[in-house]
Order: C-alpha cells, then structure tokens, then sequence
C-alpha cells in the first residue's frame, strides 16, 4: 500500500511540474536530494559505527544482560503469559534493553526473534496474542534512555551539543511507554 502512496506521490510531482512547464525541476529535486542522502549517510557512518562497537563492548560486557536482569521482574509483570525460562522472554528482555539503549537496529533483529518466540506461545497463530501486542506497542512507544540515531543526526548536521536531548527525550520517551502500558491493560478489560 505504502508503494502506491509513494508512486502517486511522486506521479503527483511530476505531472505539477510538467504542467507548469518546469520539469527541470523534478532532476534537480532528484540530484539535490540524492546529494544531501549521500553527504547525511557518510555522517552517519562514523557514529553508528561508534555506537555499534559500544554496544558490542556493552555486550561482551554483561552491560545488557545485566539490564535484561535488572528489567526482568518489570517483564515479567508485564508479560505473565510468557514463561520466565523461555526463550521469548530472554528476547524481550534484550529487544527491550537495546530500545532502552536506542539501538534500533540491534532492537530490530531481536525484536523480530521475539515476536517469533511469543508465536510459539500463541495458541491463535491467526491473532496476535496479548503478550504480542504489548510488546508490539512498548516496542512502538520506544523508551529510550541514550537516543544513539537521533544523537549521530545531530552530531552529522553539525550541532554544537548533539546530547543535549537526552533528557528531555528520556522524558518523553517514558511519558509515551507509561501511556502505552496504560492504553494496553485498559483495552485489555474490554476484550
């Protein structure tokens, strides 16, 4: 679906500037904007790349099992179906400690292998069960501590502090997962 929207949105552009008889504008649009992907993504590399290692060295660590520990009695309040020795809450707890780290793309993978874990729990495997759904909506709502994306953007556009957001998106962060837990346990009683 999301295809299409692009497609017409793109068909849109083209057919507004063909009408008005300045489709040089539509390459120019193209090479500027295929420019400033390039320059944004060659900024990124080195922070992701710095984040990817710290994360590597969290690991090696113990920095996110130890997290996964602290985080598992809250887990297991919030997913009582899953067993505490199954193998989908060892993924939660890790999908949910590399959000919490803002590592999205270490929580992608592992989110997916929960998600995987908590279907063999789900004894509808045509609906998301309730543990689905809210790991799907904690996940969505995405409590972050240490927004490492975020910081390497504002760090690739040259900002003066890219940290400085930390607090405030802490804040909003944990504003957003209490909601979700709160909206999740509410539907819940209306099932």
């Amino acid at each position: 679906m999301i295809n299409y929207i692009w497609f017409f949105m793109i068909l849109a552009g083209v057919i507004t500037a063909a009408s008005k008889g300045e489709i040089n504008l539509v390459t120019e649009g193209i090479l500027k904007g295929s420019e400033q992907a390039v320059l944004v993504a060659a900024g990124l590399i080195g922070i992701v790349s710095f984040w990817s290692g710290m994360m590597k060295i969290a690991q090696d660590a113990g920095l996110i099992t130890a997290l996964s520990r602290l985080m598992g009695p809250i887990a297991r309040r919030l997913f009582p179906q899953v067993p505490p020795d199954h193998p989908a809450m060892g993924a939660l707890l890790l999908s949910m400690s590399a959000n919490f780290l803002g590592l999205g793309n270490a929580c992608t993978p592992l989110g997916l292998k929960a998600m995987s874990h908590l279907q063999e729990l789900n004894k509808d495997s045509e609906t998301a069960s309730d543990a689905m759904c809210t790991f799907m909506i904690i996940t969505a709502s995405s409590l972050t501590v240490i927004p490492s994306t975020i910081i390497a953007l504002r760090s690739a556009y040259g900002s003066l502090n890219p940290t400085e957001i930390i607090g405030p998106i802490a804040i909003t962060t944990s504003c957003s997962t209490l909601a979700a837990i709160a909206v999740d346990r509410i539907l819940r009683h209306f099932k």
